[in-house]
C-alpha cells in the first residue's frame, strides 16, 4: 500500500480478517447489509508510523449516534481534569493570564475537559464531528463545533477567533485518515510558541502487550514518538517531549511546540532510544507481532471453547469497540459468549457488530456467572475495585493469558 504519510510503498504486516464497524452496534440481530471491511496493517519502515490499510469512510463511524461518552467513566474524568490542570500550568508557566488565553480540545466529547478550563475563565473550543455528544457538550456550556477538523475550518476557527496558545486531543489524533492535513491544520491554529499536546494509544504498547483489540476502523494509525516527531516535524511542529499513560491500555502523551528549534526532554531521548531497540523501524518486530496475534487468537477461542464443555455461562464485560476487533477476528459468537453486559445506556439492548452477540443492562451481571470475559481490559483497575463480590474467573484475549 501507498503510506498515508509519504505516499510511498510501505508492507502490509498483517491481516485481521473481514471487520464490521467497530461502534456499528445493531438494533436487531440480523441485518443483511451490515457493512465489513477486509482489516489489515502496514508500516512505513522509514519511521514506524504503523496504519490500516483500508478504513470505511468517517462519517459512518462518526455520526450523530456516536456512543462513547467520556462522563460515564470515573476513571477519564479523573484524567480529563488532570489534563485540565497541566494544560493550566504550562499557561501558567509561560505567564498567560486566563482571560489572555484560548484552548481549542479536536475531538472534545462531551466536553469533560474543556469544562475545567470554561470554569477557570479559559477561552474554550471543542472540535467534536459526533452530533450527540457535540451536544451534550453543548448543554454544559462548552462551545462544540460539530465538525472534522480540517484546514478550511482551522482558518475559519483562526479568523473569527484568533490563534489559539493551546491544541489539545485525546484518542482523536489516531482516527484521522489525512495526517497531512491534520498535521497543517494544528498548525494554522496554533500562535507562534503555542502548544500541541495529543495522546493517543502507543504502538510500543500494543507490541509488548500484543493488545491487537487496539486496532479497529477508527484508528487509522498507531503511533510512537519516532513517527510522530518525523510527521509533525515537517509543519512547523516539534516534539519536545513524552509522557507515558495507563490510560486505554498504554497511551503515549506527546508535546510539541511551533517553533523553529527547542531542546527535547531527556524523557523524549530516552523513549527515541527506547523505540530504536524495541525495533519500531524493523520488519522483524512486525512480523513477530503478527505471529503473536495468531497464537493469542487460537489459545483465546480454544479457552472458551474448554469452558463451554464444562457448561460454564460466559459473560462478556463492556461492549467496547475492541471487543468488536477481538470477536470478529478470532471468530467467537453466541455460541461460546452468551451476552455482554455494558453500562452504557445507548449500547443496551442491542447486539454486537458482526457476531451479533446480545448487549445487556449491567444488571445482568448478577446472577453472576461462572466466566467473565474483561473487554474492557484497559479499566481493569476501576472494574475490579467495582467487581469484589465477584467469585468467578475473569479472562482476557491478551497475549500474557495464554504464554505463560
Amino acid at each position: 500500500m501507498k503510506c498515508r504519510f509519504s505516499g510511498k510503498d510501505i508492507p502490509v504486516v498483517h491481516s485481521f480478517g473481514m471487520q464490521p464497524l467497530a461502534n456499528g452496534f445493531l438494533q436487531e440481530p440480523a441485518i443483511k447489509d451490515e457493512y465489513f471491511f477486509e482489516m489489515s496493517v502496514a508500516v512505513n519502515l522509514e519511521n514506524g508510523l504503523f496504519q490500516l490499510v483500508n478504513q470505511p469512510d468517517p462519517s459512518q463511524m462518526f455520526h450523530e449516534n456516536y456512543a462513547f461518552y467520556s462522563r460515564t467513566s470515573n476513571f477519564m474524568k479523573k484524567h480529563f481534569e488532570g489534563v485540565a490542570s497541566e494544560l493550566r500550568d504550562m499557561l501558567k508557566k509561560d505567564n498567560i493570564a486566563p482571560e489572555d488565553s484560548f484552548v481549542v480540545e479536536v475531538g472534545s466529547n462531551d466536553g469533560v475537559m474543556l469544562e475545567h478550563m470554561v470554569n477557570a475563565g479559559i477561552e474554550s473550543l471543542g472540535i467534536e464531528p459526533s452530533l450527540n455528544v457535540a451536544q451534550e457538550s453543548n448543554k454544559y456550556g462548552i462551545e462544540t463545533i460539530s465538525e472534522f477538523l480540517n484546514t478550511d475550518l482551522a482558518n475559519e476557527v483562526r479568523d473569527s477567533k484568533g490563534p489559539a496558545n493551546v491544541v489539545y486531543a485525546a484518542n482523536v489524533f489516531c482516527h484521522i485518515p489525512d495526517i497531512n492535513d491534520l498535521a497543517e491544520s494544528c498548525s494554522i491554529l496554533l500562535k507562534e510558541d503555542g502548544y500541541l499536546i495529543f495522546e493517543d494509544p502507543y504502538l510500543g504498547d500494543v507490541l509488548q502487550k500484543v493488545s491487537y483489540d487496539q486496532i479497529y476502523d477508527e484508528h487509522v494509525y498507531l503511533f510512537s514518538c519516532t513517527a510522530v516527531q518525523d510527521v509533525f516535524k515537517k509543519y512547523g511542529l516539534e516534539l519536545f517531549d513524552c509522557k507515558h499513560l495507563e490510560t486505554h491500555g498504554g497511551s503515549m502523551r506527546y508535546y510539541f511546540k511551533k517553533t523553529a528549534s527547542i531542546q527535547i526532554s531527556d524523557t523524549l531521548s530516552k523513549q527515541i532510544e527506547q523505540e530504536e531497540i524495541m525495533g519500531i523501524k524493523e520488519l522483524e518486530t512486525y512480523n513477530q507481532f503478527s505471529e503473536n496475534c495468531e497464537f493469542a487468537k487460537n489459545e483465546f477461542k480454544k479457552s472458551l471453547e474448554i469452558f463451554k464443555e464444562k457448561d460454564h455461562r460466559i459473560i462478556g464485560y463492556g461492549a467496547t469497540s475492541k471487543s468488536t476487533t477481538i470477536l470478529n477476528y478470532c471468530d467467537v459468537g453466541n455460541d461460546l459468549i452468551d451476552y455482554f453486559v455494558d453500562t452504557t445506556p445507548i449500547k443496551q439492548n442491542t447486539y454486537t457488530p458482526g457476531k451479533h452477540i446480545p448487549v445487556l443492562p449491567y444488571s445482568a451481571f448478577v446472577p453472576h456467572p461462572e466466566v467473565a470475559v474483561l473487554f474492557a481490559w484497559n479499566h481493569k483497575q476501576e472494574i475490579m475495585n467495582k467487581e469484589k463480590d465477584f467469585s468467578g474467573k475473569w479472562i482476557t484475549h491478551l497475549f500474557e493469558e495464554f504464554s505463560k
